[in-house]
């Protein structure tokens, strides 16, 4: 076991000294060592209730043999971080997780951890600390709230709420209403209810084969989520036996069915900048062109807010993640059904006995909402190292658009533009020096999006930037355009009134300017200073790479020498 090195041997009586301080007793020095890596905060609905569920874990590591350590991560809420210097932190933030998880681990030489996510980046910043440290794991997240109900019955959310604000400002609904939106769209603790970038990343960590079945979608506080977390405790311990870690299980191929899954129920963008990410610290090489391939292959043939108005719950009744793999399974080669997971059987096996049951929210294969996946990566003078969008969550009139440009420098310039009314119908709303080094932090744009939308023009405005996207966001929002314009990347340049070119069944964004026009104006572009008086901030603007590679941290160049 990794931790006989701070346990076993005459040399290492001062660390049984400690050991024994925090209750280790003889009877413990033989067993597993086991983190329990929680992420409880109490200003996150999402993390707000992992304390006790914590607590829960901690009592079955015990009864499973092992030796539980608890400790616990950060947690930015993105929907309270939304609109405000707050966000610039949240992407950033995923890297201060993976960096804490590895620096607890190797500290105190643990055996093997139970990770406790659920929202945002929480959820890759484990995942990334998984793969990097390659020591048995399992994944439990908190799991997702339910939808919360208007008077009228109406199912609403977070985003909802983001959308009424727009819907009040241009006058479609009276303030009264807000108020309800606001009171009843979170009803409870739990990671927000719709395929959001936290939902869609556990659901993902099912099909990657980190998590159990039904990780994803069991709601939170639930008999099924606690059955979960003893569930994990169990298998974690096993999986230490069987010496099982996340490189033997997160090949190239469980990549491969993140993204089909990704793409047969439109998940967030965010799920792209992560999956990379995750691919980046496995070791597994992983272009976004990829990504297109995988969507010709896959149909979406499942559709949760914002796209539609079913939520997780919904899901989890049709079957979750298990049952829409199975209907996968029907068109051969789509996944690799034959690669481990931490149930300690293949994902063929642990499929099944599973079934669709409810067509509503999971459609056959053969009757699909689209025949192509739920997301698309588009190319084009404008993106040469490429741009995301999330397909699925908008509307068809918008798959081919032409616009003039409408440029704003910062998301709270755009927002104040919106909100006075700038925005016209037909336009193309360009938001930049929002990317991870400009920005820096790569801010989320659901105020924008979701302003848009709820003042009737979600369906007659596209928007595009170097920053991302809420996993609410939809609409025709193209985010993660790279080379972003902190790097003098073509958005640079933009200027009002340009013609922007969106064509996504060729997968195209292109910027209707002459090409030596374009050069001229690169040419005289003046370096992007970060705005930022964070220090934390401007290490990580001078060591982020681009989001077409995931927006992870590059090595730094060496030890500086002293000049004397």
């Amino acid at each position: 076991m990794r931790s006989n090195q701070i346990k076993l041997g005459v040399d290492r009586a001062p660390h049984r000294a400690l050991l024994r301080a925090v209750g280790v007793r003889n009877e413990d020095l033989g067993k597993p060592f086991v983190a329990v890596v929680n992420s409880h905060v109490d200003i996150v609905p999402g993390h707000a209730h992992l304390q006790e569920f914590g607590r829960l874990i901690k009592k079955a590591v015990r009864r499973a043999g092992a030796v539980p350590f608890e400790f616990n991560t950060i947690a930015v809420d993105d929907g309270i971080a939304m609109g405000h210097e707050g966000m610039k932190f949240s992407l950033p933030s995923r890297e201060l997780i993976a960096d804490s998880v590895e620096t607890m681990i190797q500290g105190h030489a643990f055996d093997g951890m139970i990770c406790v996510p659920n929202c945002d980046k929480i959820v890759p910043g484990m995942l990334m600390a998984a793969m990097r440290l390659d020591i048995p794991t399992i994944f439990v997240s908190g799991g997702p709230m339910p939808a919360g109900e208007m008077p009228d019955g109406r199912r609403v959310d977070l985003v909802s709420v983001f959308e009424g604000v727009g819907a009040r400002k241009a006058g479609l609904i009276d303030e009264a209403e807000l108020q309800l939106l606001e009171e009843l769209a979170c009803p409870s603790c739990g990671s927000c209810s719709g395929l959001f970038t936290a939902n869609s990343m556990n659901c993902l960590c099912e099909v990657l084969g980190l998590a159990l079945p039904y990780n994803g979608t069991a709601l939170a506080g639930s008999q099924e989520r606690e059955k979960l977390a003893n569930q994990a405790a169990e298998r974690l311990v096993a999986l230490i036996d069987e010496e099982l870690t996340p490189r033997k299980i997160v090949s190239s191929e469980a990549i491969l069915d993140a993204f089909c899954l990704d793409m047969a129920m439109g998940g967030s963008t965010n799920t792209v900048l992560h999956l990379l990410a995750i691919a980046n610290e496995a070791g597994i090489d992983f272009e976004l062109e990829e990504i297109n391939a995988v969507a010709k292959q896959v149909p979406q043939i499942c559709k949760l807010s914002p796209a539609s108005n079913w939520h997780m719950q919904d899901l989890h009744q049709a079957g979750g993640v298990p049952a829409l793999l199975k209907e996968l399974t029907k068109q051969s080669a789509l996944l690799h059904t034959d690669r481990p997971t931490v149930t300690g059987r293949t994902l063929e096996q642990d499929l099944s006995e599973v079934e669709v049951k409810d067509r509503r929210v999971i459609r056959e294969i053969g009757q699909p909402h689209s025949p192509d996946g739920g997301l698309a990566i588009l190319f084009g003078n404008l993106a040469p190292q490429g741009a995301v969008l999330k397909v699925g969550a908008m509307e068809a009139a918008m798959r081919h658009h032409l616009g003039p440009a409408r440029v704003y420098e910062s998301q709270a310039e755009a927002m104040s533009g919106i909100m006075a009314g700038e925005v016209q119908a037909g336009e193309v709303v360009v938001i930049r020096y929002e990317g991870p080094a400009g920005g820096p932090g790569m801010q989320e744009m659901l105020s924008p999006t979701s302003a848009l939308v709820g003042m009737g023009l979600g369906d007659r405005v596209a928007l595009i930037t170097d920053g991302r996207f809420s996993g609410g966001t939809r609409g025709a929002c193209i985010g993660h355009v790279s080379p972003e314009a902190a790097a003098g990347g073509p958005i640079a340049v933009v200027r009002d009134g340009d013609m922007i070119e969106i064509d996504i069944d060729r997968h195209v964004l292109n910027l209707h300017v002459d090409p030596q026009e374009v050069q001229r104006r690169l040419a005289v572009l003046e370096p992007h200073i970060p705005q930022t008086t964070s220090r934390w901030l401007r290490r990580y603007a001078s060591l982020v790479g681009s989001a077409s590679k995931g927006a992870v941290l590059m090595e730094p160049q060496g030890i500086r020498r002293w000049q004397g």
